[in-house]
């Protein structure tokens, strides 16, 4: 029963049931997901609360909640939105959240109890959530995890939960001795969190259905056994789905090919890339293929001939040839005066001892 309460709290956190909800907005031709993660320790510190949470869209974080403060707080400017549909949305769902952390409580002290435990710091960690597909179809996940190694999980599709270990069959055990909640989890991550995801999206369509154009490079780097390496560096592109390919004479080539992650950039945007270990020879019979939303069409690019600038050249030849003629005409410059500050003090010389020898008394 208190998973049962657990699945009750979560699909609260998800929105009110009241609130008059804009339509869906359409998710476009890339994936988009809304999770959860929840964490809960039974020895906390200083700096790390007992139990929270984090919800995201994407990779983009838009809530949290802190024990410490016992709110679930907006973390992203587009899920205020909420507020505008009803103002006691945020506190409503801080009292969900805070239920959310008693189950999580009770749920820490049996895990440990399975596991034969008394003592010691151990960590309960729950993800769950949904996903749009790019070809359309829904996708969803609901699993747990105990001191960062597996415990159990859910497939929705047979409706049956994956004990990792020995102690994970007590509440597989459970949960598959009430059918009713895995069929209730199956209707909740196919219909509930699909449209709570959808409705997300239409909230903060301005920055999760941005398009960013992805900047295609490709370089190349010689290697030691008469081959060389061409690396395809792909960056600044939203959003995250992007498809690269090295082709060889328009054709897929997937020989020798080595696969970057795609990793974020700090404006929000993602890099990623792709080398191909190749022959000299026919460097030219390869190019990276790149689709993404951001292009118009796909493009291929391949490595280019550093290109030759004869008015660079020119310039930098003008240049050496004023800076040379700058450098005779300060060394004429100091001869000339040098020299002729050697004469004068010469001549000052000379007069002076004239004088001094017609002084001398007689």
């Amino acid at each position: 029963m208190a998973r049962l309460l657990l699945l009750r709290v979560v699909s609260l956190l998800l929105g009110h049931p009241g609130i008059a909800l804009p339509p869906p907005a359409p998710a476009g031709s890339s994936s988009h997901s809304l999770r959860y993660f929840t964490t809960i320790v039974s020895d906390p510190g200083e700096k790390v609360p007992q139990f929270f949470a984090v919800a995201y869209v994407d990779d983009q974080e838009y809530a949290h909640y802190n024990a410490s403060t016992k709110r679930l707080l907006p973390t992203a400017p587009w899920i205020r939105k909420m507020e505008e549909e009803d103002p006691q949305y945020w506190e409503e769902q801080s009292q969900f959240a805070w239920n959310a952390e008693q189950v999580f409580r009770v749920d820490l002290v049996n895990v440990a109890r399975y596991y034969n435990q008394s003592g010691g710091a151990h960590t309960l960690q729950r993800m769950y959530g949904c996903e749009l597909r790019r070809d359309g179809s829904k996708g969803g996940y609901f699993q747990s995890a105990y001191d960062g190694r597996d415990y159990i999980s859910f497939d929705k599709e047979t409706l049956t939960y994956t004990a990792a270990d020995v102690p994970a069959q007590n509440t597989k055990r459970k949960w598959e001795a009430e059918p009713g909640i895995a069929q209730r989890q199956k209707a909740y991550l196919e219909e509930e969190c699909i449209e709570w995801l959808q409705r997300h999206l239409e909230y903060g369509k301005e920055t999760l259905l941005r398009t960013e154009e992805p900047e295609v490079k490709v370089t190349r780097k010689a290697a030691h056994d008469g081959m060389e390496t061409l690396i395809c560096r792909v960056g600044g592109f939203y959003p995250k789905d992007i498809d690269i390919d090295w082709t060889k004479d328009g054709e897929v080539w997937t020989q020798d090919v080595y696969h970057g992650l795609v990793s974020p950039n700090s404006d929000g945007t993602y890099y990623t890339w792709r080398s191909i270990k190749v022959d000299p020879k026919e460097r030219e019979r390869y190019k990276c293929h790149v689709e993404h939303d951001g292009l118009p069409k796909p493009v291929d690019v391949a490595w280019e001939e550093p290109a030759f600038n004869l008015g660079l050249i020119i310039g930098c030849v003008v240049g050496i040839i004023f800076l040379m003629a700058g450098i005779v005409w300060i060394a004429v410059y100091f001869k000339k005066h040098h020299s002729g500050y050697k004469a004068a003090a010469a001549s000052e010389q000379g007069s002076n001892s004239s004088g001094t020898g017609s002084a001398v008394p007689i």
